[in-house]
């Protein structure tokens, strides 16, 4: 059950990821202190220097060109003390947000596929990139500004008392109201930002859905549709971004307001005390000065606790997914399973994805080591989800899975998957050389050894024939290759580490007759002395297994060789003779 995540929650946890840079922190406060204190300085001298004007013929210019000798080295100072603060802040910010985004792609990898299955990649994606981008920006700006602003109101303060208490009462007394406003505002925005946040989460989700299946969206006319949902998605999204940003942007003008209210009442009461002798002209400068310096600051926290509202919406989510159930880890005897000998056995396995849709229902099989076990069945029987029990990538409800005698569990996720070599239906490539994606599993394999595995493959005629070979670069999921030809290449990643135990998921579907007759050769070869698993939907590919198991509605309904089962005269007959009807 998802939990709602308050502000102060956040917060909490922001300041977690903070401990860690206490010494940039204690720093940051330093510099902002004293580029603070030599700003608060600075009106001092200049309303010295007005003083030192007292009428047309009485001006001392020797003490005014050493006061603007003092501003002068008080402005320099200030500056490189406010460079060194930013420089603290940038290198907290990028810090933390590094750990954060670092924090959450750990998390997705040890996070189970049925999380990653149910939520749209689009929406994951839109939390790690955008929502922490969102995330740095407002808390660079609580650094850069709040820090400061604070410091800021309390030292006017401080020199303010010291020039006249009653002025200083009067600012005292009116600034409240915009801290007032700036928190009655901020506290209606945190959930308007927090539902844009989503929604450009979910805007994310349906443009990488839909450039990631481009090809099927032209195919089947779906522009429009896809378009229809875009601005719809959009509509929402302006809808509540103008409402967020309309409520966060009253902040500024209400405060900006009351602050000409102290700066009016500040004139107004300075005059008149000035009139009976009570501060000088030059003082006045400088309070003046002082209830600028004073305002500003609510002008800016209330802008920072504005963008924090946003900047903590967008926290929370990446929190989410941070805090989200992660896989059950291995346990902490687990064993390292090296070199298996490919004895597997499934001894009344239950599984569903979803509790109220059964799906497996007390599945028995016995694997001896070398054997070589085909999987057919109706679209939805339960197929592909063996094979994600085999590799653990789902955990069962009931029952056991076991290799070599050991409960699966008992073992290291890590250590059972190396055991393991997978070619599925859907190919997956990373952008990089066609050799980066051969060797992706064997990274030291040798030249020999890759070109041999391509060549086992079927794959280096026409690797041969791309511009640069095996040095060709590609990109994402293969860039202009053909399905095919994607395919071919991860067979050649199987054939490069040939582990002890293969599972091979329609692995041939993307490849014409002709070359599937040669692959089912190679795959002969890598398979002899090897537990193989191979999910097929074209019978004819599987002939020559030891075993086949017959599947329909999550149970095994009929086993044996292919002679066997077409003398049965049962489900599997039927399967294969629909196939071949008209030959």
């Amino acid at each position: 059950m998802k939990k709602k995540t308050g502000s102060m929650q956040v917060i909490k946890k922001v300041l977690k990821y903070l401990k860690k840079y206490w010494f940039l922190e204690v720093c940051s406060l330093l510099f902002a202190a004293a580029s603070v204190v030599l700003t608060l300085y600075l009106p001092i001298l200049i309303g010295q220097a007005v003083d030192m004007i007292i009428e047309p013929g009485s001006v001392y210019f020797e003490s005014i060109i050493k006061l603007l000798g003092k501003m002068g080295i008080v402005i320099v100072a200030t500056a490189l003390l406010q460079w060194l603060m930013n420089t603290c802040n940038n290198k907290i910010t990028y810090n933390v947000v590094r750990d954060i985004r670092r924090r959450a792609f750990e998390h997705i990898e040890r996070l189970s596929l049925k999380y990653l299955d149910g939520h749209p990649s689009g929406d994951i994606l839109s939390r790690i990139v955008a929502d922490v981008d969102q995330f740095s920006d407002g808390l660079l700006m609580g650094f850069t500004q709040f820090f400061t602003g604070v410091m800021t109101i309390f030292g006017t303060l401080i020199f303010m008392v010291r020039i006249n208490v009653k002025i200083t009462l009067v600012v005292v007394l009116i600034t409240p109201l915009s801290l007032f406003v700036a928190a009655f505002i901020s506290k209606r925005t945190y959930d308007m930002f927090k539902l844009q946040s989503e929604t450009r989460g979910e805007m994310t989700s349906h443009i990488d859905e839909m450039i990631g299946n481009q090809k099927v969206v032209q195919a089947f006319g779906y522009e429009r549709e896809a378009q229809e949902t875009f601005d719809e998605i959009n509509g929402r999204l302006e809808k509540c971004s103008l409402r967020a940003i309309f409520f966060s942007s009253l902040t500024n003008p209400t405060t900006r307001f009351v602050n000409s209210v102290v700066y009016a009442g500040v004139g107004i009461t300075g005059a008149l005390s000035a009139m009976n002798g009570g501060i000088s002209i030059g003082q006045l400068t400088s309070f003046l000065s002082y209830a600028n310096q004073y305002t500003k600051p609510f002008n800016e926290i209330s802008g920072v606790i504005t963008e924090l509202q946003n900047a903590l919406s967008c926290a929370a989510r990446v929190f989410e997914l941070i805090e989200e159930e992660p896989q059950i880890p291995d346990a902490k005897d687990a064993k390292v399973l090296s070199e298996a000998d490919g004895h597997v056995a499934i001894a009344h396995v239950d599984f569903s994805y979803r509790p109220d849709v059964s799906l497996i229902e007390d599945l028995n099989l016995d694997v001896k080591p070398g054997q070589r076990i085909a999987i057919v069945g109706p679209t939805g029987c339960g197929k592909s989800t063996v094979i994600n029990l085999l590799m653990r990538f789902y955990d069962v409800d009931s029952g056991s899975i076991s290799v070599d005698g050991t409960d699966i569990r008992q073992m290291t996720r890590k250590s059972l998957r190396e055991n393991y070599g997978m070619v599925l239906q859907e190919t997956w490539l990373r952008a990089g050389t066609i050799r980066d994606n051969i060797m992706f599993v064997k990274p030291d394999a040798t030249e020999e050894e890759m070109i041999q595995a391509a060549k086992d493959a079927h794959a280096h005629s026409f690797i041969r024939r791309l511009p640069d070979g095996y040095d060709t670069v590609i990109g994402e999921d293969g860039g202009n290759l053909s399905q095919g030809q994607k395919q071919l290449l991860c067979i050649a990643r199987v054939m490069l580490c040939l582990p002890p135990m293969l599972i091979l998921d329609e692995a041939t579907s993307s490849i014409d007759t002709r070359t599937e007759i040669k692959i089912q050769k190679a795959f002969a070869k890598m398979m002899e002395g090897r537990t193989s698993f191979i999910v097929a939907h074209r019978l004819s590919t599987i002939k020559e297994a030891d075993r086949i198991l017959v599947m329909r509605d999550g149970k095994i309904i009929e086993q044996g060789s292919h002679e066997e089962l077409l003398e049965m005269k049962g489900f599997y007959s039927e399967l294969y003779n629909s196939q071949f009807a008209v030959q």
